[in-house]
Formats: structure tokens, sequence, C-alpha cells
């Protein structure tokens, strides 16, 4: 489970350190406040992280398994992958911001297991209030407040490695031009079904 406060300290530590582009403190300024709920909001209602801090959790995570893996001598010697920590502090950090005040707490009916007993259990429920898509809206958040270089737009753009119905070739063709999108989808996935895993409600 998340430890949302230890959580939150060290993205901003992270944050400040690494990412110091025109425009950055006025976006960390919108995630710290009242605005946003970037901090305890969930990274899924079910699937990873679905629980309050899971966001932020996950961004840590997938932020550690991008700097791991292009740590490898093969990615490095091999793929020539060689990326500013700016960059990297950026696209693993915000590539999921497109879910910040995505989900909000419900409840529904569900029978207790021990007792039998129908009973109001609280849950997260869906509710996009932007419907940009996913990769491209956190692009679009990131972009309104600072500059990104392509690459790291590619990066957040593709990070799931689709997002929606778009053509493969498009897909494909955007992964082999930008080395980035392919090791932070890897990132992306190595978090989320390795460190994380499935959350059941």
């Amino acid at each position: 489970m998340a430890n949302p406060e230890g959580n939150k300290a060290r993205f901003v530590e992270i944050y400040n350190e690494k990412i110091t582009r025109k425009g950055a403190d006025k976006l960390l300024t919108y995630l710290l406040s009242e605005n946003s709920d970037f901090f305890t909001a969930p990274a899924s209602t079910k699937y990873h992280s679905a629980y309050e801090g899971g966001l932020c959790e996950h961004s840590l995570n997938v932020y550690d398994c991008l700097k791991d893996y292009l740590e490898r001598a093969r990615v490095k010697d091999v793929y020539g992958m060689d990326y500013p920590d700016e960059s990297i502090a950026i696209v693993a950090l915000l590539h999921d911001i497109c879910k910040v005040n995505l989900y909000r707490v419900s409840t529904r009916n569900k029978k207790n297991d021990v007792t039998g007993q129908w009973e109001k259990v609280p849950y997260y429920e869906y509710h996009d209030t932007l419907p940009y898509g996913h990769g491209e809206k956190s692009v679009y958040i990131v972009s309104s407040y600072m500059r990104l270089t392509r690459e790291e737009a590619m990066a957040i753009r593709w990070h799931m490695g689709f997002s929606g119905e778009e053509n493969v070739n498009t897909i494909g063709q955007a992964l082999g031009m930008f080395p980035l999108a392919v090791a932070t989808h890897i990132a992306d996935m190595e978090a989320t079904f390795y460190l994380e895993g499935e959350e059941s409600n």
C-alpha cells in the first residue's frame, strides 16, 4: 500500500532537483494545490495501485524503473540511449498526469464474505471531465505549463504502447523513431505488472 506523505515528499524532492525548466514550478504548484488530487488519487479504479496515493506511488515506481532500465549496459552501449536527468524525471513523474481529478469515491453494494449480508463499500468511479485521451491528455496538460522536447512528448504520449484505436503503423513508427518512448513504455509495464499488480475491489 502507498505511503502518501512519504511518496509526496519524495516526488517533490525529485521534481525540484531534476526539473528546472521554465514553467515547471507552476505545474508543481498546481499539483500541490487543492485543485489537484495528484497525491491522493489512485492510479486506476481496480487494475493497479487502486488505492489512495496510488497515482503518485505509480509515478515514482515508473521513475525508478526507467532510471534502472536506462542504466543497463546494453541499453547505453548498444542502443545508445542517453537522456538528461530532467527528461527522465519529466516523462516518468508526469506520464499519468491525465489521471488528476479523474477518479472519485462512490459506494456500491457488496456481499460480506463472512456474514453474508449486503453492505455499502467505497470504490473509485471513473469520472472524466476532459475526455482528451490518455497519453495525449498528459502531453496537453504538461505542455500548458512548460515546453516539452519532441522525444519527451512522444514518450509520454506512447507510454502505454497504445492509446485508443490508432493505426498500428503509427504506433510502430513512433516507437521506432523515439527510443525514450519504448523505454518509458517498458518502465510503465514493469511498474504496473511487477511492482504493483492488480488490485481488486
